[in-house]
């Protein structure tokens, strides 16, 4: 097993370098110059040099790569051309609150995604299966900020139930929609994974043996819990990455302070270090969640080990 984490770990790191090397480039290929929002109006060609060397945008941009890299490998990404402050100081609280927005999500979607897909897979071709598989469709092309916004006119516009933004005291009134606005599209993708699982392994040789020694459908059911595991566990990694990273529309929406409202925030403001910095580490914690879902999915399951 260490053998296999170690083979993994090595894997990743030219994964990681790539992807450092992607994030340095995308930002810069962005049009328009990044220290227009420090610029004073009308600030002389002197002015500007200088503070293009105090950012480091005069050099070469290898020579920027290396430098930026290499800070960024000890923790420092810099500081914000907007407000001053250290890069890691601005991410840090927003990773907090989009782990927590994004693991409430995923357990939403985990627990409505299995029962969805186990209803379907275990009703295939009956109508049961059929409204299952329509809902999760339905969910899947659903747009995040569209369901966000019917939400908000719903139950905090008409119904003055929920706040419409902001995470207050961190309470469940104001977790509820961003929460289940964020779970829709995972819960269809888990749905319609869990239900081809199920499809797939009810039709093996040892389920039928099961049976044929008298086990009831409760106890045939766990076993096939148990092969249908390591494909859940592929997905909800998958999905738990993508949400904290893929939800800035969600917390556009919903004023939730995570890392797409820093995003967000950063793209209109043109503030490069800031940009470079969230989806350094955004991109690293995908790369990360990735190494530990295969290391669990060789756990739960020794078949799935390549080496």
């Amino acid at each position: 097993m260490l053998r296999y984490i170690l083979h993994r770990i090595l894997y990743t790191l030219p994964i990681a370098l790539g992807v450092s090397l992607v994030c340095f480039a995308l930002v810069h290929l962005a049009p328009g110059d990044p220290l227009s929002s420090v610029l004073p109006e009308n600030a002389s060609p002197q002015v500007i040099a200088q503070i293009r060397s105090a950012y480091g945008f005069d050099q070469p941009l290898p020579v920027q790569y290396l430098k930026w890299l290499g800070r960024a490998v000890t923790g420092d990404l810099g500081a914000s051309i907007k407000s001053g402050r250290p890069v890691m100081d601005e991410i840090a609280p927003a990773i907090g609150n989009s782990v927590i927005l994004a693991a409430a999500a995923i357990a939403v979607a985990f627990v409505g995604g299995c029962a969805m897909g186990g209803v379907a897979g275990c009703s295939r071709s009956r109508v049961l299966d059929r409204i299952v598989t329509g809902m999760a469709v339905t969910g899947v092309s659903l747009p995040h900020y569209w369901v966000g916004m019917v939400l908000i006119v719903l139950f905090s516009v008409e119904l003055g139930w929920l706040p419409a933004s902001g995470m207050g005291d961190l309470d469940w009134r104001h977790m509820a929609l961003p929460t289940v606005t964020l779970a829709v599209i995972p819960m269809g993708i888990i749905a319609r994974s869990v239900r081809a699982s199920v499809i797939e392994i009810r039709k093996q040789e040892f389920v039928q043996t099961l049976y044929a020694k008298g086990l009831r459908g409760p106890q045939v059911l766990m076993h096939v819990a148990k092969n249908v595991a390591p494909t859940v566990m592929a997905v909800m990694g998958l999905q738990f990455a993508q949400m904290l990273g893929g939800s800035i529309l969600v917390e556009t929406v919903f004023a939730w302070p995570g890392t797409g409202f820093l995003l967000n925030s950063a793209i209109f403001t043109r503030d490069l270090p800031i940009l470079q910095g969230t989806i350094l580490v955004l991109a690293s914690l995908f790369v990360l969640m990735n190494l530990i879902v295969d290391v669990l999915q060789m756990v739960v399951d020794p078949r799935v080990k390549r080496i």
